[in-house]
């Protein structure tokens, strides 16, 4: 069974919440899925990892959350090379914040480009001023996801 792997930055829990809401469609679609809330950069290179899914919100100006800034900075300084890695990402933000919106997700995003992860589809931005339930964005592009990424193992 493929091993799909959820790592979480989140502030007040709303990442986290995206993230377990997801969990039950990926282990519908075939793989054993675990959920990472304090991430290390180990916890993605250490073991098996055939899928990554990254749920983060954006805290202050556009900064990554505290749980997740150590794997962050050990992606950035630490240059593992990722070649073989093939994740997506869902970004939570509040576009009143104007050009930091979902500043965390973006800045992850680019780290994991710069590093050879390959992204599969588009970005999923969830914007607090149009949806107040961010699982309600989350749970339709994952199954459109998982549906046009061939994702389906099982």
């Amino acid at each position: 069974m493929p091993m799909l792997k959820i790592f979480v930055g989140t502030m007040y829990g709303g990442a986290l919440d995206v993230a377990e809401q997801v969990k039950p469609l990926f282990e519908e679609a075939g793989y054993e899925v675990a959920i990472f809330e304090n991430p290390s950069l180990e916890d993605l290179t250490g073991s098996r990892t055939d899928l990554a899914l990254f749920c983060v919100s954006t805290t202050g100006s556009g900064d990554i959350p505290g749980n997740l800034l150590p794997f962050a900075r050990a992606l950035d300084e630490q240059s593992p090379g990722l070649p073989s890695l093939r994740y997506g990402l869902i970004a939570l933000g509040d576009s009143s914040y104007g050009e930091t919106f979902c500043g965390a997700g973006r800045q992850l995003d680019a780290l994991l480009e710069g590093q050879g992860a390959q992204r599969l589809g588009e970005r999923l931005e969830i914007d607090a001023m149009e949806t107040f339930m961010a699982d309600d964005a989350a749970l339709p592009w994952v199954e459109e996801w998982i549906e046009t990424q061939q994702l389906k193992v099982a």
